[in-house]
């Protein structure tokens, strides 16, 4: 009996002790997801004013202006995979980046306050969406890790957990790009 005890314990212990260490790991990729998630819901909110906003100078731009509007419905779908959230995400980035960079073509809507405004709320939201990000990419390492070393993977697979996957960036987005290059004004 007394055998048992002493071997049982330590093996009861560390079965306590990776089971917990996977649960907290899970549980920090998803609040790291849910943070991005809002942060990146700010900035589909934004889009709308953007559309307003831009809509009126820009006549020929008007089909990314409808994409993007389709792309924000989509991404804000609740039938939009986690995958294809960050697919859109990047495409929407994209087709942001397009507008942003055609301003340049519109003296007037430059020089417009809600435009103004609209660029200012739109850097604060992407230097969040960015801190977000990296919270989201830590979050997901130190989580495979835990998924994926020994004996944490034994834990891992009987409780069905699985690595997962960072946000990824687009290429372009990914270098070093200059704020002037992004909102002329």
């Amino acid at each position: 009996m007394t055998t048992i005890i002493i071997f049982g314990a330590p093996i009861l212990l560390l079965t306590i002790y990776y089971f917990n260490h996977l649960i907290r790991r899970k549980n920090e990729v998803d609040n790291a997801s849910g943070s991005i998630n809002v942060m990146l819901k700010n900035r589909y909110d934004l889009i709308p004013n953007l559309v307003d906003t831009v809509k009126n100078y820009m006549t020929y731009e008007s089909q990314i202006l409808d994409k993007l509007t389709m792309m924000r419905t989509q991404a804000l779908s609740s039938d939009t995979s986690d995958v294809e959230k960050m697919k859109l995400n990047n495409d929407i980035g994209g087709a942001l980046k397009q507008i942003m960079v055609s301003v340049e073509n519109y003296p007037d809507l430059k020089a417009s306050n809600n435009f103004l405004q609209l660029q200012e709320s739109w850097a604060d939201i992407e230097d969040r969406i960015s801190a977000s990000r990296r919270f989201f990419n830590n979050a997901v390492t130190d989580y495979n890790n835990a998924v994926a070393s020994f004996p944490g993977n034994i834990f891992a697979g009987m409780m069905g957990y699985k690595t997962k996957s960072t946000f990824e960036t687009l290429t372009e987005e990914s270098q070093n790009l200059k704020a002037k290059d992004l909102f002329v004004g």
